[in-house]
């Protein structure tokens, strides 16, 4: 890792007190809108450069050199229009107590409900965010418009959030764009069009497991099981990941026995070759098709257990 990213990992964010940054148990549980949560709905950011080559497609992993042995935790920040969801300050704090950088996908309207902790996230040289749609809705069988709008909506409010940031703590980067499908779930022409808007697609190949409910150890054994070098590992900060901080308590001490280092999805990408699909899945191709809203309108109740990715 270069030498002025472990210089970034080892600074402490000091733009918010200790008692500001951390985390309030309350804050993560999701709530009813409220007035107070009605949001100027952004106009669409332009489009970045197509992402072609070797992160065109939807990445799950990283080839890394042999002997490099460095994972990347991400965090999905789901929210849709109601209810209001969580900050899991808990698991933030873990991984500020631990030096430990992440990658956060917030959706934008996840970012415009929680101003102050956005914008704490994208100061801190520890993290990066992503994008995660602005509404989390399924976007598998969505038009090209639809995914469009999704995705460069949540980049104005990204770009809103490091201002903000960058207007209290100064000197926020500004990341290549990251997208992340909604309940991991697309097909090759919405792959795409995110990739023809310039955001490289990130999914994962090492899944927590943490929205349904398992306790701190089957967290834990769900990621040592399948995590290796260069694997990304999916979690949630929105309050719906169940002893999602406990068990990052146990995982990190646990990785880092057995050699492991900690990097941000960028700084992952940028060590070895990114390991790319077709179409999203979660754990196996087309694993997905029971939570698409094409099944659910066939089957009314499906969309109730549709997961929190």
């Amino acid at each position: 890792m270069a030498a002025a990213a472990r210089a970034a990992h080892a600074a402490p964010l000091q733009c918010w007190s200790v008692a500001e940054l951390a985390g309030q148990p309350d804050e993560s549980l999701e709530r009813r809108p409220t007035a107070a949560d009605a949001i100027v709905m952004p106009q669409p950011a332009a489009s970045a450069p197509a992402v072609t080559g070797a992160m065109a497609g939807i990445v799950r992993r990283v080839n890394l050199p042999a002997g490099e042995k460095v994972i990347a935790f991400t965090f999905d920040l789901c929210q849709t229009k109601s209810p209001i969801a969580g900050y899991d300050g808990a698991v933030v704090d873990c991984l500020r107590a631990n030096r430990v950088p992440a990658t956060f996908f917030p959706a934008g309207r996840w970012l415009l409900t929680h101003r102050k902790r956005a914008e704490q996230l994208a100061a801190d040289p520890l993290f990066v965010l992503g994008n995660h749609s602005f509404d989390h809705p399924d976007l598998h069988f969505a038009a090209a418009d639809k995914i469009t709008s999704e995705v460069l909506l949540t980049e104005t409010a990204l770009a809103a959030t490091r201002a903000a940031a960058a207007a209290t703590c100064g000197g926020v980067a500004t990341p290549m764009r990251l997208f992340r499908f909604p309940y991991g779930s697309c097909a090759a022409n919405g792959a795409a069009t995110v990739n023809a808007l310039g955001s490289v697609i990130i999914q994962w190949d090492t899944v927590s497991g943490d929205p349904d409910g398992p306790s701190a150890a089957a967290i834990e054994s769900n990621v040592m099981r399948t995590l290796k070098p260069g694997s990304i590992v999916v979690m949630h900060a929105n309050g719906r990941g169940t002893h999602t901080a406990e068990a990052l308590a146990s995982i990190i001490p646990a990785l880092k026995a057995k050699g492991y280092r900690f990097a941000t999805v960028p700084q992952l990408l940028a060590m070895g070759t990114a390991q790319a699909a077709t179409e999203c899945f979660i754990t196996r191709p087309g694993d997905t098709l029971r939570y698409d809203e094409k099944l659910a309108h066939k089957s009314p109740g499906k969309a109730a257990i549709l997961p929190t990715t």
